[in-house]
C-alpha cells in the first residue's frame, strides 16, 4: 500500500546559517524573503502533501496518487536545494582545498570551471531552475548540471555547490541582472562547506566501490 499508516515527522524550516546582514552584494531584506516565503513555503507545502498521503488508499483515484506524488518530488527537492544553497552561502568566496584542486584537473584550471558553471546559470536567466555542481556516484566526476522545476537532477549525484537561479533568488535586488547576482553569488560561498560535501561524497563513493 503507498503511504497509507507511515509515521511521519514534519519537517523543519531551517534557519539561516549565517548573519543576512553581512553577505555581499544579496541583501537582508532578500535573503530574508528568499528564505522564509520561497523556502519555508517548499517545507511547509512538503508536510502538507505527505500528510494527505496518509490517507491513501487502494481506492484513491490514480490521478490523486499521481497528483500528490509529483508535489511531493517538487518540494522534497526545493527544501533539499534551498538548503544546500544557503548552507554554501555566508563564506568569503576565496576557494581552496580539496574541491579547488579536483576541479582545476577535470577542467584545465579552476577559472575555466567557473566559467562554465556561470554560463549554466546564465542559460537559465530569465526563467527558472538550479545551476549545479554535483558528485556524481555513477562515474567519480564533479560535473555541472543544468535543472528545472525542482524534479531534474542527476539520479545518483551529491550536490556539492547549488546555485538557485529562479528569479526570487535576485530579482528584488537586481531586477533583471542577473549576471550581476551571479557575481554576488561567486563573492559569498562558503567553500569550506562545499569542500566538506565533496570529503563527505568521496567516502561514500569509496564505501560504494568497496561492496
Amino acid at each position: 500500500m503507498p503511504e497509507n499508516n507511515v509515521s511521519r515527522r514534519p519537517h523543519p524550516v531551517r534557519p539561516l546559517p549565517f548573519d543576512a546582514r553581512k553577505l555581499d552584494g544579496i541583501s537582508e531584506r532578500m535573503i530574508v524573503s528568499h528564505h522564509e516565503n520561497n523556502y519555508g513555503g517548499a517545507v511547509k507545502n512538503l508536510n502538507k502533501v505527505e500528510e494527505e498521503l496518509t490517507r491513501v488508499t487502494k481506492d484513491t483515484p490514480g490521478f490523486m496518487v499521481a497528483g500528490l506524488k509529483e508535489r511531493e518530488l517538487t518540494f522534497t527537492n526545493s527544501m533539499i536545494l534551498h538548503e544546500h544553497y544557503f548552507d554554501n552561502l555566508g563564506g568569503d568566496g576565496k576557494p581552496s582545498g580539496g574541491i579547488e584542486k579536483r576541479l582545476a584537473a577535470q577542467c584545465g584550471s579552476f577559472a575555466r570551471w567557473e566559467e562554465l558553471f556561470r554560463a549554466t546559470g546564465m542559460s537559465l536567466s530569465g526563467g527558472s531552475g538550479w545551476a549545479l555542481l554535483d558528485y556524481n556516484f555513477q562515474t567519480a566526476q564533479l560535473c555541472t548540471y543544468w535543472s528545472g522545476n525542482h524534479t531534474q537532477s542527476v539520479a545518483f549525484g551529491q550536490p556539492l555547490l547549488v546555485l538557485d537561479m529562479y528569479e526570487h533568488s535576485y530579482q528584488m535586488d537586481y531586477g533583471a541582472a542577473a549576471a550581476k547576482y551571479i557575481d554576488a553569488f561567486f563573492r559569498n560561498i562558503n567553500w569550506d562547506e562545499v569542500n566538506s560535501r565533496l570529503e563527505r561524497a568521496e567516502k561514500a563513493a569509496a564505501a560504494l566501490s568497496a561492496r
